[in-house]
């Protein structure tokens, strides 16, 4: 039950009753009509905005379209008032069993309630983390890594065939950096002094790889040169820091479902193919481009390159995909692995970076506007940076990466359930204070444990009840008298309820499953409010002596622990049964 879109719905059918009446002219576009919650709750459960928008291209005054409009909903059962406000504003007022039917609807479709089609299916790929293979994931992941998740599991809940993808950056000098500080912890395993010169990865994170050579190669590698053993090694030691990230994410409750290797579009046509769709198109050319002010990027030299017209998908300049001496940029594979996801048949692409590759995303989104003739849109979120606090001082941890804190690290201190949600109560692009000591604290300001507190609390009533011969079985809970719950609190509850559906089809559009984290603390707030409230008015205890009285008081309670428990598992969290 999605109670604004039936209201909405509702909302057209007049308009459209009104343009067939001659009220209002024939074929008017009602795409921008809204029906969503007023500003000022005072005025009502709902407004529409279809006044406003219809006017100019109807050619008559807002409020005269408002009045009519009034009228033809008035006539609904479910509209009990219908009143227009300031310039053409229409404010509604539902039935109060309305409510009831909207806790009956959460009840009945338990945690699918909410679900949607928005999506209809359509296949999205969802690329997250895909950290360089060289280390342990780092706090900074940890973050992506829990928003991609997070995104993907929302837009499953809103319809979508949904891909999560991580894209192993095994085709670049970086991985052979890996192998040589690898080879490094090797000699170390054999008795021998670590050469851990400047540029290698210093971690102690390789000393069991440098174990594990050893058990595979003995001491035949010592003294070889590198062109021996650089290829075997960098294989080993990626496979050995893919199966550290798989087990940090892991940690983390964070499963892909698909693993796509850059090393794997090289030598096998992928590239060269890519970029042929491209040169088909007249959009692959050679040039030689002026220099970027500022520092200069890697891959850009002044000579002739092969060059990316992506200027004419708005990017700022064209972009190098080959150099002058025949090897690829950075670009080149990016734009092979993009081609691959277009044909492999999604519909939407979402790419989750680090803020630090904000001046890729003109050019990746060029790119596959070119690669998919602008059927697949590409949609880059931007993921900001994260700092650790313990009582707002700047919190050190063992650094057994060497450089860095990483997400295991952040895990054992704080808890998966705790750190996927605070990393959620920020928008993607915002910096995160990460503090140990508040996000673990038990108090209101602290977004994770009071939302699961008041789940918790619920199901606390629920065993006391149980205990106290009432059937809260959410069958019973649904034949209760949920119409009596009328007092401000519980219809106040009862609305955030009606929003949960609306809220994440909002959320799925915009591809921010933040909005899940703060609808969550405000329904908790609705439900810890009316609990307190009953500390002062015995009769909105949930627990009464009238056994039916109970139920109705229950089920409205009930209703919300659903939604709540729906809105964790978007996010990757269990719901708290108890709090210890």
């Amino acid at each position: 039950m999605n109670l604004f879109a039936d209201i909405r719905a509702l909302t057209l059918s007049a308009l459209t009753t009104l343009s067939q009446e001659g009220v209002l002219p024939a074929g008017l576009d009602h795409s921008n009509v809204t029906v969503e919650p007023p500003r000022d709750p005072s005025h009502g459960d709902m407004a529409t905005n279809a006044a406003m928008v219809l006017a100019k291209p109807a050619g008559l005054k807002p409020r005269d379209i408002a009045d009519a409009l009034a009228a033809k909903l008035a006539l609904d059962p479910r509209i009990t008032s219908a009143e227009v406000a300031g310039p053409g504003f229409l404010n509604l007022r539902l039935a109060p069993t309305i409510w009831a039917d909207v806790a009956r609807a959460a009840l009945s479709q338990g945690d699918d309630f909410g679900r949607a089609d928005l999506g209809k299916g359509l296949k999205v790929n969802v690329e997250f983390v895909s950290a360089n293979p060289t280390g342990p994931m780092h706090v900074g992941h940890t973050r992506g890594a829990v928003f991609g998740d997070a995104l993907a599991s929302l837009l499953d809940f809103a319809g979508y065939d949904v891909t999560r993808e991580y894209y192993i950056n095994d085709g670049g000098a970086q991985v052979d950096v890996l192998a040589r500080s690898a080879f490094e912890r090797y000699r170390e395993a054999l008795g021998q002094e670590p050469e851990l010169r400047e540029g290698l990865y210093p971690g102690d994170y390789l000393i069991p790889v440098g174990e594990a050579l050893k058990e595979k190669y003995g001491d035949s590698l010592l003294g070889q040169p590198e062109e021996v053993w650089l290829e075997d090694i960098r294989l080993f030691a990626t496979e050995a820091m893919m199966d550290m990230i798989r087990a940090d994410l892991a940690s983390l409750n964070v499963v892909m479902d698909v693993f796509s290797s850059e090393k794997a579009l090289y030598g096998t046509g992928k590239i060269e193919a890519a970029l042929a769709t491209l040169k088909a198109q007249g959009l692959i050319y050679e040039g030689v481009l002026e220099a970027p002010k500022g520092k200069l990027p890697e891959d850009w030299e002044e000579r002739e390159q092969t060059l990316f017209r992506s200027t004419q998908f708005g990017d700022d300049v064209d972009r190098p995909v080959q150099k002058s001496d025949g090897a690829w940029t950075y670009f080149a594979p990016d734009i092979a692995y993009h081609f691959d996801k277009v044909e492999r048949g999604f519909d939407q692409l979402i790419d989750v970076f680090g803020a630090d590759h904000g001046g890729y995303v003109k050019r990746m989104k060029a790119a596959v506007s070119a690669l998919s003739n602008a059927r697949v849109p590409l949609d880059v979120k931007l993921i900001q940076l994260v700092k650790l606090f313990k009582n707002g001082e700047p919190f050190k941890m063992s650094k057994r990466a060497g450089t860095f804190v990483t997400l295991r690290d952040v895990v054992e201190q704080a808890g998966a359930d705790v750190t996927r949600f605070h990393m959620l109560t920020r928008k993607n692009d915002a910096p995160l204070d990460f503090d140990f000591a508040k996000v673990l604290e038990q108090s209101k300001d602290n977004p994770v444990f009071y939302v699961q507190y008041a789940h918790a609390r619920v199901c606390s009533v629920l065993r006391k009840a149980v205990e106290a011969g009432v059937d809260v079985s959410d069958a019973a809970l649904m034949a209760a008298n949920l119409e009596g719950n009328q007092h401000e609190a519980e219809l106040k509850l009862a609305r955030q309820i009606a929003e949960w559906p609306r809220l994440v089809e909002i959320a799925a559009r915009a591809n921010e499953p933040h909005r899940i984290a703060f609808f969550l603390y405000e329904i908790a707030s609705d439900l810890h409010s009316l609990w307190n409230r009953g500390n002062d008015d015995v009769s909105l205890r949930f627990l009464q002596d009238d056994i039916a009285v109970s139920q109705a008081k229950i089920g409205l309670a009930r209703a919300a622990t659903v939604v709540i428990s729906a809105g964790l598992a978007i996010l990757g969290v269990k719901p708290a049964e108890e709090m210890r």
